[in-house]
């Protein structure tokens, strides 16, 4: 046999495992899935030293992800937003960056989840390292990580097995050798987390459809959430944060720059515990009273209530695209988005 057959046969061979591989796993009901890891961020991320008066960029944590849908938004503006919300992060990081290292003099959407706006202005500790993580890889990203992440995109988009969810739905090599029972191995206490996002290339997140129809599957991340709540972690830094946040916004209004404030919906079990630890009258009450701009609370507004909110924190795919118009119609109203080209 010579070289050209072996490579041929070696060939055959690859592509026939790939096809089962992929074949596999779709049949586990897994598919093509964008992740929305670092350089996804960062990609969004230059946008904003481009951006005109007219932007609108939205940051925050996973609620703005889910719940402002960047289509529905353009539909209705004219404009599509720039999404550096972040799943578990605080927006102080990401506010901070853009007021000291860019000329943006736009309007900044600052979604409110207390618990993590007023979480902490530690830099270890994760609410903050997470998204200072994604600021600082957007400052040091090279060509060659921006050409490997373009040319990423299209087999993400075609290979289910090329996902990088982690947990109980990571299917990646690495991920897969975690869940090997192994003796000594200390495992996670957290209960299994199912990733229940699908994620675009523009980093629009929508709610994947087993976590609205799937009970057990919307349990999993019912279980995760308290999990967190029933933890003995430091109380919220109102006072740290408060005065990080209104320091930066007192320049970027220097500048001309417009921010919003948005409490995206919750319900029920979390709903409740986030009036026992960040309640509204001392935390976002006094957040609005100091920061002296425009603020919308869901709790205000018949229209942004009893919509479909699944796992308690994030709105369905659906209900997400009704409270986006739905927000807009409200800030259109009052006249504090730039440029509104209504239809």
């Amino acid at each position: 046999m010579n070289l050209k057959q072996s490579l041929m046969i070696t060939t055959v061979f690859a592509a026939v495992f790939l096809i089962g591989w992929e074949m596999y796993w779709r049949s586990q009901g897994f598919y093509p899935s964008i992740d929305d890891d670092n350089a996804l961020w960062g990609i969004q991320r230059a946008k904003v030293d481009k951006a005109i008066k007219e932007d609108v960029v939205l940051i925050g944590s996973s609620r703005v992800m889910f719940d402002i849908q960047l289509d529905e938004w353009k539909k209705i503006t004219g404009r599509r937003p720039i999404q550096l919300a972040a799943g578990g992060c605080s927006p102080l990081p990401v506010f901070h960056d853009i007021v000291h290292t860019s000329d943006f003099s736009g309007t900044i959407l600052v979604g409110v989840t207390p618990g993590l706006f007023f979480s902490t202005t530690n830099p270890k500790a994760q609410p903050w390292a997470w998204p200072q993580s994604k600021v600082d890889y957007f400052h040091k990203m090279t060509y060659a990580q921006v050409l490997n992440h373009h040319l990423s995109i299209p087999l993400q988009k075609t290979f289910a097995f090329l996902s990088q969810d982690e947990g109980v739905d990571g299917i990646n090599l690495g991920e897969l050798v975690k869940k090997i029972k192994m003796g000594g191995r200390i495992y996670d206490p957290m209960p299994p987390f199912h990733e229940f996002a699908d994620v675009t290339a523009e980093r629009n997140v929508s709610m994947k459809r087993q976590a609205e129809t799937d009970t057990a599957y919307t349990n999993s991340i019912k279980a995760v959430w308290k999990f967190f709540s029933s933890g003995e972690g430091p109380p919220p830094d109102k006072a740290a944060t408060l005065k990080l946040f209104l320091d930066d916004l007192k320049v970027f209004k220097a500048r001309g720059g417009n921010v919003i404030l948005v409490r995206c919906p919750s319900s029920d079990f979390l709903r409740e515990h986030e009036k026992k630890v960040t309640p509204r009258s001392e935390f976002w009450d006094q957040l609005v009273q100091q920061a002296q701009v425009k603020a919308y609370h869901f709790e205000d507004y018949p229209q942004l209530q009893n919509l479909s909110i699944p796992e308690w924190s994030h709105l369905s795919a659906d209900d997400a695209d009704i409270f986006t118009r739905e927000l807009l119609q409200i800030m259109i109203k009052d006249n504090v988005l730039p440029e509104i080209k209504t239809k």
